[in-house]
């Protein structure tokens, strides 16, 4: 059976974004009768999931992706905050309730980052091919009512230098679910953007879609970084070990497209005027 879903003021902020009541007490989890495929069944709230026409993840693959030199590079400078440690009950995630952290501008309308959170498996694809683990960076609009998402995919290799910061904050969150306390909040300290700051962007894949939980919101910018990161396998073991069983694996399935296309940035044929 899947557990109640509890979901705190601030979450509830950031996946309805502001915008309406959402039943967030309805059940959802990612095997069995209240798995992906039911979703929409779940709760009126959540019939997107079911009969959206935009939704996400999606497989980032040719013949989907065209070149859109109108695109604008990436550029993000977050300030490090305060941050805590929290078990959404369907993913891990730092959040960052009133800091500010910072903005990216994406067609002239600028996002706010709120949260981040980890998936594992993957989402989105890239051609196809499944990768261990993606991270999603979560930007609301002042009025909370436009969403975008930085998505970075990992594959099993060297530590992650953002999970090293705080891997033993994943161990003490692990240990207060194990004692029962799953609203239990660790706190992080300063969370350091150094890293995610220093890395740049030359190509990045842009798409219009929708939240990969309920209630799958429709009008999500998704922006996946073709630049693909690692994580140690401890690592990837500390993303899941808070989680209970019907959350461990918790990537949605791939939707499909539906006549929508991936645009592409890439800082050399844009600096180049290819």
């Amino acid at each position: 059976m899947a557990l109640r879903i509890y979901i705190s003021t601030l979450s509830i902020a950031i996946f309805s974004l502001c915008t309406s009541a959402y039943d967030y007490s309805a059940n959802f989890s990612y095997t069995g009768s209240n798995g992906p495929e039911k979703w929409g069944t779940l709760s009126p709230d959540f019939a997107a999931c079911s009969n959206g026409k935009a939704q996400s993840p999606v497989d980032i693959a040719y013949p989907d992706i065209v070149m859109n030199m109108e695109l604008e590079s990436l550029d993000r400078d977050y300030l490090s905050t305060n941050a805590t440690l929290v078990n959404n009950k369907f993913n891990i995630g730092v959040h960052f309730q009133g800091q500010v952290v910072g903005d990216i501008n994406i067609n002239g309308k600028n996002y706010s980052l709120k949260q981040l959170h980890w998936h594992s498996p993957a989402e989105h694809r890239a051609h196809g091919r499944v990768h261990e683990a993606e991270l999603h960076l979560v930007h609301l609009t002042p009025d909370n009512n436009g969403i975008a998402v930085v998505a970075v995919l990992y594959n099993l290799g060297d530590p992650d230098p953002i999970i090293s910061q705080m891997e033993d904050k994943f161990v003490a969150l692990a240990k207060e679910n194990r004692a029962g306390n799953k609203d239990a909040q660790i706190p992080i300290g300063t969370f350091d953007f150094e890293e995610i700051n220093a890395r740049t962007h030359s190509r990045y894949y842009r798409y219009v879609g929708s939240l990969t939980t309920p209630p799958c919101k429709e009008g999500v910018i998704w922006n996946i970084l073709g630049k693909v990161r690692t994580l140690s396998k401890k690592q990837l073991e500390l993303l899941k070990a808070p989680l209970s069983q019907e959350y461990i694996h918790n990537a949605r399935p791939l939707q499909p497209l539906n006549g929508r296309k991936i645009e592409m940035y890439d800082h050399y044929n844009h600096r180049q005027g290819i």
